[in-house]
């Protein structure tokens, strides 16, 4: 079987691959569909987004899609940048530019009010089945980036009990305790279990229970 992951983001996509190598799965991505381009987030909310990059590329490709959308958000500044963490300095900007203009934005806000949480919103589509997932992780936004490693947000996304940063973590440290992977732990999870019941899940979140 194979499920394909519908994103362009390369970091993503090699995160997504490494935590879902034990769903005993062929997971391939959009580079072998160069046909499918960029799928614009045009959705309000990061259920939104993520159900609409999974639903199109299964439409197109016929193959069961995972698609996913993370936001940060900071409480100080009212959730924002939320669903458009990508894209908070504006369009096309380098992962840098994002983590200047929030820095900027929160110069003068105290340590103990500069709380924030990523929230990743996961979403299966094949068939009939239509499955959702969320992973959350606290933290707190620091005053200058920390760490090398990760994207986007983790070198200024402090983890109390890591004490460290997202991006002083290694990857396999923090595929364990992301918002992302908590998600796709989840996903894994319900899809090992239902898949061998030949059953048809239809539409669920996996935060919900099952009715019976």
């Amino acid at each position: 079987m194979k499920i394909i992951l519908a994103s362009h983001n390369i970091h993503k996509m090699e995160e997504m691959k490494v935590m879902l190598k034990n769903l005993s799965v062929d997971v391939i991505t959009l580079d072998n569909f160069p046909e499918i381009g960029d799928i614009p987030e045009t959705g309000k909310t990061l259920e939104e987004n993520a159900l609409l990059k999974a639903r199109i590329v299964n439409e197109i490709t016929g193959l069961p899609a995972i698609g996913d959308d993370t936001g940060l958000e900071v409480d100080a500044l009212n959730g924002a940048p939320g669903v458009y963490s990508a894209r908070y300095a504006g369009e096309n900007v380098s992962y840098e530019e994002n983590v200047n203009k929030l820095l900027k934005e929160m110069e003068f806000i105290k340590e103990e009010s500069r709380t924030a949480r990523f929230r990743t919103v996961t979403t299966y589509v094949g068939g009939d089945d239509l499955i959702t997932a969320e992973g959350t992780i606290e933290g707190i936004i620091t005053k200058t980036p920390k760490g090398v490693n990760g994207f986007g947000y983790d070198p200024v996304f402090y983890i109390p009990k890591t004490k460290c940063t997202f991006a002083e973590l290694s990857t396999e440290e923090k595929n364990r305790i992301s918002h992302r992977g908590l998600a796709l732990q989840k996903l894994c999870k319900f899809l090992f279990a239902h898949w061998s019941t030949n059953k048809t899940i239809g539409e669920y979140s996996i935060d919900l229970p099952l009715s019976d």
